[in-house]
């Protein structure tokens, strides 16, 4: 058995910010492989981190536009719209299926939703032309009300 290092496996590694999608899947082969020494850790790591966001942020995204929607929904009842009533239906589906493949997030989304809420607040004074004071300060839907495809305020 030699104990000489192996060839690398790419001669001319991509680099990350030359061309992310190569370097992603070198990545990939290369983990996939178990040449771990080989690895750009520093990026990889960083990289890693980086989707855990992003799928948190898709979720406050989510939980946002429901809010919003919501407001709407409630304090502009002579508005409503099947439109008002698609988004809502699909953000509530968009955060099922999220918080069911992300239980970490499903267990912090008091948090989401009480972080992302004056956001939801402020697009909603926007939006209805009616001043912010109109709204509550502090969301006033459940999560159990903000998850059930059935509850509508108002």
């Amino acid at each position: 058995m030699s104990l000489a290092k192996s060839k690398p496996l790419f001669a001319h590694p991509t680099d990350y910010e030359d061309d992310f999608a190569a370097w992603a899947f070198e990545q990939a082969e290369l983990l996939r492989l178990k040449r771990f020494s080989e690895l750009d850790l520093a990026n990889l790591v960083e990289e890693v981190e980086s989707m855990g966001n992003e799928q948190r942020h898709a979720l406050e995204s989510s939980y946002r536009v429901l809010i919003f929607h919501l407001l709407k929904w409630q304090f502009q009842p002579k508005r409503r719209s099947r439109s008002w009533l698609l988004t809502i239906t699909r953000e509530r589906e968009n955060i099922r299926r999220r918080e069911k493949r992300n239980p970490s997030l499903y267990a912090k989304a008091d948090e989401i939703a009480a972080d992302i809420y004056p956001a939801a607040r402020k697009e909603a004074a926007i939006e209805t032309g009616l001043a912010t004071a109109t709204f509550p300060t502090e969301c006033p839907y459940s999560l159990i009300e903000l998850r059930d495809q059935e509850f509508l305020p108002g």
